[in-house]
């Protein structure tokens, strides 16, 4: 059996693997909002991220399925506990990019957003699957940690209004800058507390690095699909 990973070194570890790949994330995220064309360019990030956020509610109702079937992991059933948690802070949150694209006038019809989803969207969401279901449910955590803690920020607001985006068509930004903050340090405190072992952290810390490569491949379609003017 493997031996437990040190209490508060997981977030830690994670925090250090994920920063591997922060320098290509910022660069990616500063193309996608600091360059001309930002109007028609958020309306490819509110699809783009529509495709993903659809997804997040059933990959954490998964994962929380199989952590009720580790009747002897000490991790299930806390695990468990911050994902029903979570689940309910995080529904309905694809509605809000729908609306947000209404305001728009780039249609909000569900069918239409579901049609023809990115790829770059499916490498984002779907390792998690693999790995929840064949390796070990705590693997979300680290997707999640790393989707929090790259919310747009609050600013972002202000220069989306400033390139004549309506401020009614901002409410998933402007919400998710605020709420993301506490939601990332909730997963990374858990993170410490968890009995996790040093393999479950390896997993944990896989699952970031890959979740933040992803997010740019994500981010670098957007670009493609919309370049700057």
């Amino acid at each position: 059996m493997s031996r437990p990973a040190g209490r508060r070194a997981a977030a830690a570890t994670l925090r250090a693997t994920i920063a591997q790949a922060a320098p290509t994330l910022r660069a990616a995220s500063a193309r996608l909002w600091q360059r001309p064309g930002l109007p028609g360019r958020y309306r490819g990030y509110l699809c783009a991220m529509h495709a993903v956020v659809r997804a997040s509610v059933p990959v954490m109702e998964f994962a929380a399925g199989r952590c009720a079937e580790l009747v002897d992991d000490p991790v299930g059933g806390p695990l468990q506990a911050y994902l029903r948690h979570h689940i309910e802070e995080e529904r309905g949150h694809d509605d809000w990019l729908a609306a947000d694209l209404a305001e728009l006038g780039a249609g909000a019809d569900p069918a239409g957003l579901l049609a023809q989803p990115p790829p770059a969207a499916a490498a984002l969401v779907g390792p998690q699957y693999y790995w929840i279901a064949h390796v070990h449910p705590v693997a979300v955590l680290g997707y999640i940690a790393v989707l929090e803690a790259n919310a747009p920020a609050v600013r972002l607001v202000d220069r989306l209004t400033s390139a004549g985006i309506p401020e009614r068509a901002v409410r998933t930004v402007r919400e998710h800058a605020v709420l993301d903050t506490g939601h990332t340090e909730q997963v990374f405190s858990l993170l410490d507390e968890l009995p996790l072992t040093e393999e479950q952290l390896r997993l944990v810390s896989i699952s970031g690095l890959q979740t933040a490569q992803a997010l740019v491949g994500l981010y670098l379609h957007v670009l493609r699909r919309n370049p700057p003017a």
